[in-house]
């Protein structure tokens, strides 16, 4: 079926309806995310949970039992009524914290996570009125065969549902920022020194730009899936049914959860789309992570004022202090997020032989991962909703920094054949300050046209932006 139709795929059913609040956060967990950001974690908890987990595990159970149910070829399953295929996906719908409690009791007793799964659903199934189909849940499958495809439809939703919106919503106020800032002239720094003027908004752009092209990959990302037994042969079904393709029927069940159907693997999918999703996501946040700097950067020089909120303190001791704490707070964030995706991504391909378990272990921290990136990308925001532009410090640093037009007049030197253009300049400007009067003098000393002495005069460096500001139009 498509994502459409069954609502355990997709945004049909409120996520978070079932979640225990974040009111009841205790003081005495570990994690931050799960106490301090808890309501930034509210619409990733929904999928990236042990609750979602679970939630993603009863999914597949129960699809891989109605595809059975379903198919002509494999006879011993029998057929369901619509109602029974209702009662069924309810299962799914209404699944929540105190029906995940059942299955860790089941765990409890047992110590297997994704067996619990299926002797939580036989017992579902027998309470229906259904105790020959409770005795197929989990037919032919391995834990990986479950897992595998969980953690793809976990991630996938988590991604489309929670991070995405918070990306795209980041990255919508950072292109009307830079709209509004595009004409705003400030002084360059390449190496921390002056250099050529630029506009905020086009330098702003150039992130819009860099996050989109990230966005768009994590969007289109593939989500892979294996479903073939032990080690990827389809052993055990072919001793059930030797005569039936099971190729087609594994790739058309995995196809219908609407993931990608991975014809050749080991007991475990080999997670290559897993490191590719991480890696996408690891490299946007690091280019976050280069915005907060730099934006803490443009508030440290006066280009913007952040908005001082009532009741807040800045510093326990200098009462004037309203710090950048956002940015900050967003940049440790994605430095956490970027190690651990980096991390996830390197490790979670490489399996020893036909498996080991490393990357059980491993995969449960995917939901710290995109967490701790979810929680940069929501500190941004709220900083750059703080801000307000102060064209007026800009204009400041600009005023004394007639050097940076050196480049500019050696430039039309150069261009009507005048000799030592560069070294000359170089010999005027280099390592002492230059004002505007040294600067004029020289340039009415140049043998040059009328037209290109009078455009170097009336050059400053606040109008010596080139098409800054009209490039801005490619984010837009």
């Amino acid at each position: 079926m498509s994502d459409s139709r069954n609502p355990a795929f997709g945004g049909a059913t409120n996520p978070t309806a079932n979640l225990v609040s974040t009111a009841t956060a205790s003081a005495s967990i570990v994690s931050p995310l799960d106490e301090r950001y808890a309501s930034v974690m509210r619409p990733l908890a929904a999928h990236m949970s042990e609750y979602g987990l679970l939630k993603y595990r009863v999914a597949v159970e129960i699809e891989w039992l109605l595809f059975m149910a379903a198919s002509d070829e494999i006879t011993h399953v029998p057929a369901l009524s619509t109602e029974q295929v209702a009662s069924l996906r309810a299962l799914i719908t209404g699944f929540d914290e105190t029906e995940s409690a059942k299955i860790k009791a089941h765990e409890v007793k047992i110590q297997h996570d994704v067996k619990a799964v299926e002797y939580y659903l036989r017992e579902k199934l027998n309470a229906l009125g259904l105790p020959q189909h409770g005795i197929q849940v989990h037919f032919c499958c391995t834990s990986e065969d479950i897992n595998n495809l969980a953690y793809a439809l976990m991630l996938k939703s988590a991604l489309a549902e929670a991070w995405l919106p918070a990306a795209r919503a980041l990255v919508a106020d950072l292109t009307k920022l830079a709209e509004t800032a595009k004409a705003v002239a400030i002084l360059a720094r390449t190496h921390g020194q002056p250099a050529s003027p630029t506009t905020l908004g086009k330098e702003l752009a150039v992130f819009v730009y860099r996050l989109n092209r990230q966005l768009k990959q994590i969007a289109e990302a593939e989500y892979l899936g294996k479903f073939s037994g032990a080690v990827g042969n389809f052993n055990a079904h072919v001793a059930a049914y030797p005569s039936l393709d099971w190729e087609k029927l594994s790739r058309a069940f995995v196809e219908s959860l609407g993931l990608t159907w991975n014809p050749l693997t080991t007991q475990i999918e080999s997670h290559d789309y897993l490191a590719e999703v991480f890696m996408a996501l690891s490299r946007f946040s690091n280019i976050l992570l280069s915005l907060d700097r730099d934006m803490w950067m443009y508030i440290s020089f006066g280009y913007f004022k952040q908005a001082a909120v009532k009741g807040e303190v800045g510093s326990s001791t200098m009462p004037h202090k309203v710090n950048p704490i956002n940015f900050e707070n967003s940049e440790a964030n994605c430095g956490i997020a970027i190690a651990l995706l980096q991390h996830l991504a390197e490790k979670l391909p490489v399996s020893r032989l036909q498996r080991d378990l490393s990357d059980s272990s491993a995969l449960r921290n995917i939901g710290v991962a995109v967490g701790h990136a979810l929680v940069a990308i929501e500190a941004t925001r709220r900083g750059l909703g703080r801000l307000a532009l102060d064209p007026l410090a800009a204009e400041r640093d600009l005023a004394e920094v007639w050097e940076v037009l050196g480049e500019a007049v050696q430039v039309v030197m150069r261009k009507h054949g005048l000799p030592d253009a560069y070294e000359q300049l170089k010999d005027l400007t280099r390592g002492r300050p230059l004002t505007k009067d040294i600067l004029h003098q020289f340039i009415s000393g140049l043998a040059l046209p009328a037209d290109a002495r009078n455009y170097l005069l009336a050059l400053t460096p606040k109008s010596y932006i080139g098409i800054a500001a009209t490039t801005v139009h490619h984010i837009l």
